[in-house]
C-alpha cells in the first residue's frame, strides 16, 4: 500500500484486505463468538472500504477502453 507508481498491486491489495477481514467476520459468525469479537474484523472492513472510496482521483485506476 505504501509503494508509489503501482496503482493495480494497491488495488489488489485494498481486495486482499476485504477478503481476509470478510473471512475473519464470518470466521467468528460460524463458532458463534461473542458480538465483542466482531468489532475488529468489521472496523477494519469499514476502514478498508472507506479508505478505499476516498482516495483522491490521480490514485485511480481508469478502466475506460479507449
Amino acid at each position: 500500500m505504501l509503494v508509489p507508481k503501482f496503482p493495480l498491486v494497491k488495488e489488489w491489495a485494498y481486495a486482499g484486505f476485504f477478503f481476509a477481514m470478510s473471512g475473519a467476520l464470518f470466521s467468528h459468525f460460524a463458532m458463534h463468538d461473542d458480538a465483542k469479537e466482531f468489532f475488529g474484523p468489521a472496523l477494519l472492513i469499514v476502514l478498508t472500504i472507506t479508505s478505499w472510496y476516498l482516495r483522491p482521483i490521480e490514485r485511480k485506476i481508469n478502466f475506460v477502453n479507449p
